[in-house]
């Protein structure tokens, strides 16, 4: 069957309203680093047409490349031709049950809705993203998303109770029952986690809300080096435990540029600086003093505790705002890496030099969230502001990821690996597990129609 039959046909069996016509900016990912090219770019408004469209694709051999809200930064949503399926339609929350905590959603929910349906019953979903305005829950679950919560919350691997998820096939697998316990064979949810849209196209999820914090006391602190932050997180940890909700490293770079672009000044001067909240569930007025204390006790006096919600707000919007200030310095060579805590500080010690051996000039922008181990590294090289920089972007990527392995580290930590960086795969997975890999993708997706060419080397 040629392109133009299978075009006609596969239109008879959906609603006119499901097929977009002009979808350029579906084709462009965030970066616009990537455009793809389809033949179809379709928006269901029902998981039975999800099915529908996964049947005939995958009797007629059509690649599908499913998108959420294509805010992803490795081009894992741009399309290599075949029906780009855009999930946004499916965005109605379905039920909120709050004896088991818990939320259930279809995948085209924007972040930002689910933070508020849950807040409306005074609860918290506690993934919380620069992009949480406009990314959807699937495309969050599809790449494990993290963000500035993880330290507390954990990912969205450890914040999915259930899923539902269409299968290359067509079949349906739904398993939204809010289970807290559920030990009957292999917990399949976890395969499409994190798989990138390689083995199904998620359709909704159930998800865990938890408490909404009553008392939030923000701290700015300044140190003289990142061994000094992590000893920082050590002693907060200990002391607070889990009401240690975020902890964020931002170079002295990062906060100038943020400073500039936000119109905020600088809370203080220092060559690292960390944000770090707490929260408690309950009210109580002497959190602030205790955190204040605790920092004076320790010798950390180079610090600021936000003193009111406007004050909170702009220490968070110069953490916020980096990535956004960024882009005055032009294109960047981004790395969405983690390693040990205990050896991010030898990670960046060794990183800079040999990136400025091999590149003199280069700038680098370090900022992301240190207690859970995990940075965002970019690179900027000198007068090169445009889409050229990527000519670059494989010997810089040899420096950084030679440094981040040597550091028993991994080049991706929330942004997920498409088709950016699907080469460096065996860098950080043995052949054994790579295998299994594709046993999975072969038994799933026999005719490999799932999202081709990402993820997988």
């Amino acid at each position: 069957m040629n392109t133009s039959d299978w075009q006609q046909a596969l239109r008879s069996l959906l609603k006119e309203s499901e097929i977009i016509d002009d979808a350029a900016a579906l084709l462009i990912d965030q970066r616009r680093r990537y455009t793809g090219q389809a033949d179809m770019v379709l928006q269901p408004d029902s998981v039975s047409s999800v099915q529908a469209i996964m049947k005939f694709c995958h009797e007629k051999r059509i690649a599908v490349t499913p998108q959420g809200g294509n805010t992803g930064l490795c081009g894992a949503a741009v399309p290599q031709g075949g029906v780009l399926l855009n999930l946004s339609r499916l965005n109605r929350i379905r039920q909120l049950n709050l004896a088991d905590n818990a939320i259930t959603v279809e995948a085209g929910c924007v972040l930002q809705a689910v933070q508020q349906a849950a807040a409306k019953a005074d609860r918290l979903f506690p993934l919380s993203l620069a992009s949480e305005g406009s990314c959807q829950i699937g495309g969050n679950i599809a790449c494990n998303a993290g963000g500035v919560n993880v330290v507390r919350y954990g990912t969205m691997r450890d914040l999915v109770l259930g899923l539902e998820v269409v299968l290359p096939g067509g079949e349906l697998i739904s398993h939204l029952q809010p289970l807290h316990k559920n030990t009957t064979g292999y917990d399949l949810r976890h395969l499409f986690i994190g798989s990138e849209g390689t083995l199904g196209v998620i359709t909704a999820a159930t998800l865990k809300l938890s408490a909404r914090p009553r008392t939030l006391e923000l701290a700015w602190v300044g140190v003289e080096s990142i061994e000094r932050a992590v000893a920082l997180l050590s002693l907060v940890q200990g002391r607070f435990a889990e009401r240690l909700g975020s902890f964020e490293l931002i170079s002295r770079f990062a906060l100038q540029l943020s400073s500039e672009f936000s119109g905020l000044g600088a809370p203080l001067a220092a060559d690292w600086h960390l944000l770090l909240e707490l929260t408690d569930s309950v009210e109580r007025e002497d959190l602030g003093d205790l955190l204040a204390d605790f920092l004076m006790r320790n010798g950390f006096d180079n610090a600021v505790l936000a003193a009111s919600d406007a004050q909170r707000q702009d220490l968070w919007t110069l953490r916020e705002n980096i990535s956004a200030s960024q882009r005055r310095l032009g294109t960047s060579i981004k790395h969405d890496i983690a390693v040990p805590i205990e050896r991010v500080a030898e990670f960046v010690e060794n990183c800079a030099p040999a990136l400025q051996e091999a590149f003199p000039g280069i700038e680098i922008v370090v900022f992301g969230h240190l207690g859970d181990g995990s940075l965002h590294y970019n690179t900027f090289l000198p007068y090169i502001l445009s889409n050229e920089a990527y000519r670059f972007e494989e010997p810089v990527n040899q420096i950084v990821y030679r440094q981040v392995l040597a550091c028993g580290g991994t080049i991706a930590a929330e942004h997920g690996i498409g088709q950016v960086k699907n080469h460096w795969l065996p860098s950080v997975r043995s052949e054994a597990e790579i295998a299994i890999m594709r046993a999975v993708k072969a038994a799933v997706d026999p005719h490999q129609i799932m999202n081709p060419g990402k993820l997988l080397p």
